[in-house]
C-alpha cells in the first residue's frame, strides 16, 4: 500500500503542472488566434490593434477590421479614392496612412466620419488637388503628411481648424506659390517642410503666425529673393534650410530675430554679396553653410559671436581674398574646409589667429601663390593640413614652426621646385607628408629636402612619385635617391680667370643642326685680346661671344657655348707671374664653369679643342631615347632566352645522337 501511494502522489503533481502550462499557453495564444481569425487577407494584425496591409489586391479599406483598431497602414495598394464612408465605423482609429498607392481623389467629406484622427499620412501618391477644408473636421490632428505628390496649388483655407497641428510635410510637390494666409491659425506647428517644390516667392508675412515653429525647410525651390521681415516672428526657430534656391540677395538683418537658431543652410544659391553683420545675434548657431555661391567679396563685419560651430565649409566661390577676422568669432571651430575656390589667391596673415582648438584645415584646390610666414603660427592644436592642388612655388622656412601637433601635411600638385631642408624640423609628430606632382629641380637647391626625404622615408607616403623634372640628366630619378656626394660640386669654389678679352668677336653665334648622337665642339680663334687685370674677390662678366664650329658632321646638334658667363668671386692664381701685357690662357683655362645652359655630360681638351657631349634638351627626344633603350633591353632579354633555349635543344639533340651511335655496335655484335 505504501508503495502505491508513493506512485500516486507524483502522478497527481505532474498532472496539475501540465494543466497549468496548458492554461498559460491558451491565455497567451487566444488573443493572437482571435486576432488572426479576424484579420483581413493581405494584412498583418496584432492583438493591440495595429493593422498593416500591403498588396495591389486591396482596392478599399478592409471591412473586417476589429473595433479596437487604432493604427491602420496601407502601402502599395490599388486604392485610388478615399470616399465618404471609407473610414466609417472606426471610432478608435487614431493613425491612418495610405502611401505609394496612386491615390488621386479624396471625397470632401472623407474625414467627417473619423474626427478623432491624430495622424494622417498620404505620402507618395498622385494627388494633384485637395478639396477646400477637407481636413477641417480633424480638430485634434497633430501630424499631416502630403509629401511626394503632384500638388500644384492649395487653397488658403485648406488647413483651417487645425489649431493642434504639430507636423506638416508638403515636401516634393509642384507648388509654385502660397498665399500669405495659408498657415494662419497653425499656432502650435513645430515642423514645416516646403522643400523640393517650385516656389518662386514667399510673402513677407506667410510665417508670422508660426511662433512655435522649430524647424522650417524651404530648400530646393526657385526662390529668388528673401523678403525683409519674413522670419521676424520665428523666435523659437532652431533649424532653417534655404539651400539650393535661386537667391541673389538677402535683406540686411533678415536673420537677427532668430536668436535660438542652431542650423542655417544657405549653400548653392546665387549670392554674390552678403550684407554686413548678416550673421550677428545668433549665438546658438552650430551649423552655417554659405558655400557654392558666386561670392565676390565678404564684408569686414559678417560673423557674430558663434562659439558652438565646430565645422565650417566655404568652397566653390569667386572670392579672391577674405577679411582677416572672418573666423575670429568661431572659437570652437575644429574643422575648417576653405577649399576649391578657383580664384582665391591671397590669405591675410592673421586669418587663423583665433582658432584655439582647430584640428583640421583644408586649403586645397585654391589658387594660392604665396603664404605668409606667420599664417599658421597660432594653430597649436592643428593635426591635418591640406595645401595640395594650389600654385605655390615656395614656402617660408619657418611656416610650420608653430605646428607642434601636426601629423599630416599634403603639399602635392603645386609648383614647388625646392623646399627648405629644415622646413619640417619642428614637427616632431609628423607621420604623413605628400610631395608628388611638383616640378622638382634636382640641382644644388634640392640638397636639403632630398636629405630629409632619405632620412624620413616612412613619413613621405608618395616618395616613389616625388620625381625630378629638371635638369634633363636627372629625369626619372626620385628626389629621395639623390645622395650628398652628388652635390659636392656645389661647395667647391668657382674659379674666375684673371684676364678677360674685351675685343669684339670676328663673327656672330651660329647654330648648325645636324644628326647623330654626340657633338664634338671645338674652340674658335678669337682676335688678339686686350688684357684686363682683375681684383681678388671681384665678379666680372665676359662679353665676348665665341663661335663654336662642329668637328663632326654627323653630330646630333651643335650647341653654341657663349663665353658670356657670370663669374664667381674667386680668381685664378697667376702661376707664371705673367706681365700685364702678356697673352692670357685660353678661355677654358683649367675649369669649365657653366651655371645655366644646356646640361653637359663630359668635356676635355685636346690640342686646343674642347669636346663636349650634350644631353638632348628636348623632353620628347629624351622620352623617345628612353623608350628605345627599354625596347632594346627587352629585345636583348628575349634574344638571350632564345639563345639559351636553342643551346638546350642543340645539346639534347647531340646527346640523343651519341646514344644512338653507342647502341648500334652492340646490336651488330649480337
Amino acid at each position: 500500500m505504501e508503495k502505491s501511494n508513493c506512485n500516486i502522489i507524483p502522478t497527481m503533481m505532474d498532472s496539475q503542472f501540465r494543466g497549468s502550462i496548458w492554461t498559460i499557453l491558451v491565455l497567451f495564444t487566444l488573443p493572437h488566434v482571435t486576432c488572426n481569425m479576424l484579420c483581413p487577407s493581405s494584412c498583418r494584425c496584432n492583438f493591440i490593434g495595429a493593422v498593416t496591409c500591403t498588396g495591389d489586391t486591396i482596392t478599399d479599406l478592409p471591412k473586417q477590421l476589429t473595433a479596437d483598431t487604432y493604427l491602420l497602414q496601407l502601402d502599395r495598394t490599388s486604392m485610388n479614392v478615399i470616399n465618404e464612408q471609407s473610414l466609417a465605423n472606426q471610432d478608435l482609429l487614431l493613425r491612418f496612412s495610405l502611401t505609394r498607392s496612386h491615390l488621386h481623389t479624396i471625397h470632401p467629406s472623407a474625414f467627417q466620419v473619423a474626427p478623432q484622427l491624430k495622424s494622417v499620412k498620404l505620402s507618395s501618391n498622385d494627388l494633384s488637388t485637395l478639396p477646400a477644408r477637407v481636413f477641417s473636421p480633424l480638430t485634434t490632428l497633430e501630424q499631416l503628411h502630403l509629401n511626394d505628390n503632384e500638388l500644384e496649388t492649395i487653397s488658403s483655407d485648406i488647413f483651417e481648424g487645425l489649431g493642434g497641428l504639430l507636423n506638416l510635410d508638403l515636401n516634393k510637390n509642384k507648388l509654385r506659390s502660397l498665399d500669405s494666409e495659408t498657415f494662419d491659425g497653425l499656432v502650435n506647428l513645430t515642423f514645416l517642410n516646403l522643400g523640393r517644390n517650385l516656389i518662386k516667392r514667399l510673402p513677407p508675412t506667410i510665417f508670422h503666425s508660426l511662433t512655435n515653429l522649430i524647424e522650417l525647410n524651404v530648400y530646393k525651390n526657385e526662390i529668388g529673393v528673401l523678403e525683409a521681415g519674413i522670419f521676424d516672428k520665428l523666435i523659437n526657430l532652431q533649424v532653417l534650410k534655404i539651400h539650393e534656391n535661386h537667391i541673389t540677395s538677402i535683406p540686411p538683418q533678415v536673420f537677427w530675430s532668430l536668436r535660438n537658431l542652431k542650423n542655417l543652410t544657405m549653400s548653392s544659391n546665387r549670392l554674390q554679396a552678403i550684407p554686413e553683420k548678416s550673421f550677428y545675434h545668433m549665438p546658438q548657431l552650430i551649423k552655417l553653410t554659405i558655400y557654392k555661391n558666386p561670392l565676390l567679396f565678404l564684408p569686414d563685419q559678417l560673423m557674430g559671436h558663434m562659439p558652438y560651430i565646430t565645422e565650417f565649409f566655404l568652397y566653390a566661390t569667386n572670392l579672391t581674398t577674405v577679411p582677416g577676422n572672418l573666423f575670429a568669432n568661431m572659437s570652437g571651430l575644429m574643422q575648417l574646409n576653405f577649399n576649391v575656390n578657383e580664384k582665391l589667391r591671397e590669405l591675410p596673415s592673421d586669418l587663423f589667429c583665433c582658432l584655439p582648438v582647430l584640428e583640421k584645415l583644408s586649403l586645397k584646390a585654391n589658387d594660392l601663390h604665396y603664404l605668409h610666414p606667420q599664417l599658421f603660427s597660432r594653430l597649436t592644436t592643428l593635426g591635418i593640413l591640406h595645401l595640395n592642388d594650389n600654385r605655390l612655388q615656395s614656402l617660408p622656412e619657418n611656416i610650420f614652426q608653430g605646428l607642434r601637433r601636426v601629423y599630416s601635411v599634403v603639399l602635392k600638385n603645386n609648383h614647388f621646385k625646392t623646399l627648405p631642408g629644415d622646413i619640417f624640423l619642428s614637427n616632431a609628430a609628423l607621420k604623413a607628408v605628400s610631395l608628388s606632382g611638383n616640378p622638382w629641380n634636382c640641382t644644388c637647391s634640392i640638397r636639403g629636402i632630398a636629405k630629409w626625404i632619405r632620412h624620413n622615408e616612412e613619413v613621405v607616403l608618395d616618395r616613389h612619385d616625388v620625381m625630378c623634372h629638371s635638369p634633363t640628366y636627372q629625369l626619372l630619378r626620385t628626389v629621395g635617391s639623390l645622395h650628398d656626394e652628388e652635390f659636392n660640386f656645389c661647395d667647391a669654389p668657382k674659379v674666375t680667370p684673371s684676364y678677360f678679352s674685351t675685343n669684339e668677336p670676328t663673327e656672330q653665334f651660329k647654330t648648325i643642326p645636324t644628326s647623330g648622337q654626340t657633338s664634338v665642339v671645338g674652340s674658335t680663334t678669337t682676335p688678339t685680346p686686350k688684357i684686363l687685370p682683375t681684383t681678388q674677390g671681384a665678379t666680372q662678366k665676359v662679353t665676348t661671344p665665341t663661335t663654336i664650329p662642329t668637328a663632326n658632321p654627323s653630330a646630333l646638334h651643335t650647341t653654341i657655348l657663349p663665353t658670356t658667363l657670370q663669374t664667381p668671386t674667386a680668381t685664378l692664381p697667376n702661376k707664371k707671374n705673367l706681365p700685364i701685357n702678356e697673352t692670357p690662357s685660353p678661355l677654358f683655362y683649367d675649369v669649365l664653369v657653366i651655371e645655366q645652359g644646356p646640361e653637359f655630360v663630359h668635356h676635355h681638351r685636346h690640342r686646343g679643342w674642347v669636346s663636349v657631349w650634350f644631353l638632348p634638351s628636348d623632353m620628347t627626344m629624351a622620352g623617345l631615347l628612353m623608350f628605345c633603350h627599354i625596347v632594346l633591353v627587352v629585345i636583348g632579354f628575349f634574344l638571350i632566352l632564345g639563345a639559351m633555349f636553342y643551346m638546350y635543344r642543340l645539346n639534347k639533340t647531340i646527346n640523343e645522337l651519341k646514344a644512338e651511335c653507342t647502341d648500334k655496335p652492340v646490336e651488330q655484335n649480337m
